[in-house]
């Protein structure tokens, strides 16, 4: 099994800027895309952006230019970088990664969610 393990969320004023880090662990054996997603209340997750394993990433249109998404390959590690937060940006943050585990078997896994939410 593949855990991913969130952290970073919080409180911020708008303007401010949040780091999100995921981290996987468990029997992989190599992690192909990860990304972001949120979900705000009453409203469909979204994916926010996507890094491939060899680092082309892609960024849903209202965060380009203000969130920037990373990754560790040594540490299994996805990161999220976001700068000059919006109120529209308060949701919860899930990590997403696809994994190929040492038994040659793929898993589409989730993290638990970290909630961010931004004052006006």
């Amino acid at each position: 099994q593949v855990q991913l393990v969130e952290s970073g969320g919080g409180l911020v004023q708008a303007g401010g800027s949040l780091r999100l880090s995921c981290a996987a662990s468990g029997s992989i054996f190599s992690i192909n895309a990860m990304g972001w997603y949120r979900q705000a209340p009453g409203k469909q997750r979204e994916l926010v952006a996507a890094i491939t394993s060899g680092g082309s990433t892609n960024y849903t249109d209202s965060v380009k230019g203000r969130f920037t998404i990373s990754r560790d390959n040594a540490k299994n590690t996805v990161y999220l970088q976001m700068n000059s937060l919006k109120p529209e940006d308060t949701a919860v943050y899930y990590c997403n990664a696809d994994v190929t585990t040492i038994i040659d078997t793929t898993e589409s896994t989730w993290g638990q969610g970290t909630q961010v939410t931004v004052s006006s």
